[in-house]
């Protein structure tokens, strides 16, 4: 069960059939053939919240607080 090379969605959509077809899993076979193409797979977004990035420099020191005015 050679895979075939090449990165085209055709080839890779082939790779994963013989891969199903010699019993593996279907996530399995989709990472095998994309790992062999030499590219990676996008994640699908659960649709949750997304998290902000923190800004760079803005933690407080330790001991310090916050002034109300």
């Amino acid at each position: 069960m050679p895979l075939k090379r090449g990165s085209s969605q055709k080839t890779i959509s082939q790779n994963i059939g013989e891969l199903r077809e010699a019993g593996y899993p279907a996530k399995q076979a989709v990472a095998i053939a994309y790992k062999k193409a030499g590219k990676s797979r996008r994640k699908k977004t659960t649709g949750g919240r997304k998290r902000r990035a923190r800004k760079t420099g803005t933690r407080r020191k330790r001991g310090t607080s916050r002034r109300r005015r």
